[in-house]
């Protein structure tokens, strides 16, 4: 890959888009909690905006100004906007409402950014692994008779 061909995987790929956007972290964390965690295909517009609809009500709550002042219905449209391609909006065979599933490459951003947190938690584990080893290896080299300890170490030597 090139510097020119990453210039232009950033302007147009969806999940890089998604990853750079002002509220990724609404995005995201909404979409992770939809449609990923529950292992949710696709939902009918107005059941998903309720769900939005709720969800910014939740991250509203404490603040004084307010950081998504959209309605719920604004920020489905923008995601399933070509610009965005975060969401898929289709109208199924047997129905006359719209629904919405996840883009391939925004799972894809989501799944990588679920890594990340689980990295860290692997990192953090064998690091508290490697501290609870160590601190085995002190009990079991701790002698309180000087001469058990003595006698032990004149065995290793030989």
């Amino acid at each position: 890959m090139n510097y020119d061909e990453l210039r232009l995987l950033r302007r147009t790929h969806p999940g890089w888009r998604l990853l750079a956007a002002d509220h990724a972290p609404l995005v995201v964390s909404f979409l992770y909690r939809t449609f990923v965690e529950p292992n949710v295909r696709a939902l009918a517009e107005q059941d998903l905006a309720s769900r939005l609809d709720d969800y910014l009500f939740h991250l509203r709550e404490g603040q004084d100004e307010d950081p998504f002042p959209k309605p719920a219905l604004g920020y489905l449209k923008d995601w399933a906007a070509d610009e965005r391609g975060w969401l898929r909006k289709y109208y199924p065979p047997d129905g006359d409402e719209p629904h919405y599933d996840l883009t391939p490459a925004t799972e894809k951003a989501i799944r990588w950014i679920v890594s990340l947190e689980q990295l860290r938690f692997v990192g953090a584990e064998s690091r508290l692994m490697t501290v609870l080893d160590l601190l085995r290896q002190i009990v079991q080299g701790a002698e309180t008779d000087p001469d058990v300890r003595v006698a032990e170490l004149d065995k290793q030597r030989a």
